[in-house]
């Protein structure tokens, strides 16, 4: 059985990011796939790079016992979804804090003679399921960074064959329950073949 992580990263379980979350992980399970699922909010992620975790970033020795579980957990997985919402055109913060704190040297990325490469071969299926209140347009013009993260940086870490999704639903603060519903399908569809 194919093993999938879901980060969540929503506060809020009436939101529309928790039905987003919801039709992944039902979507997931019906199609097979055993599901870790982090609710980062639900399972009170700390997402604050402590002094001493800096102090000891690049010591894979010991860089990893503050989030041991969560590394272990990104690690056992052959696939990674995010859904999120965007805010102020990025992640939310605990989202942004577990990559800070959980993608580390030696888990995400190592170094060889000073060349930088991914470690999660692991995960060869990546997506994020997201939702902006801005136009596409608006997002392109300011460069768009969540996209531009999760199909660059977090593409380049992971499998280098690995399967790469982006659904996202734009201008949002507009979005009538019709074009909320077609979201959610897509996203039902894109999980089935996922």
């Amino acid at each position: 059985m194919n093993r999938a992580l879901v980060l969540f990263a929503h506060p809020l379980a009436e939101s529309f990011s928790a039905a987003v979350h919801r039709t992944a992980v039902e979507t997931l399970q019906r199609n097979g796939w055993q599901v870790d699922d982090c609710d980062l909010y639900g399972e009170g992620f700390d997402p604050v790079l402590s002094p001493d975790e800096r102090r000891h970033y690049h010591d894979e020795a010991v860089n990893t016992v503050p989030v041991a579980g969560h590394v272990e957990r990104l690690r056992a997985a052959e696939a990674l979804v995010l859904v999120f919402p965007v805010w102020n055109f990025g992640y939310p913060a605990i989202l942004k804090g577990y990559l800070d704190r959980v993608f580390l040297p030696g888990v995400s990325f190592g170094m060889t003679d000073g060349r930088v490469g991914g470690c999660l071969h692991n995960i060869r299926r990546l997506a994020a399921v997201t939702h902006y209140g801005t136009t596409r347009l608006r997002a392109a013009v300011l460069g768009d960074p969540p996209r531009r993260s999760v199909t660059r940086h977090l593409r380049a870490v992971v499998h280098p064959r690995a399967k790469t999704r982006y659904l996202a639903l734009y201008d949002m603060n507009r979005a009538d329950d019709v074009r909320r519903r077609a979201f959610l399908g897509r996203v039902t569809r894109q999980m089935e073949s996922f």
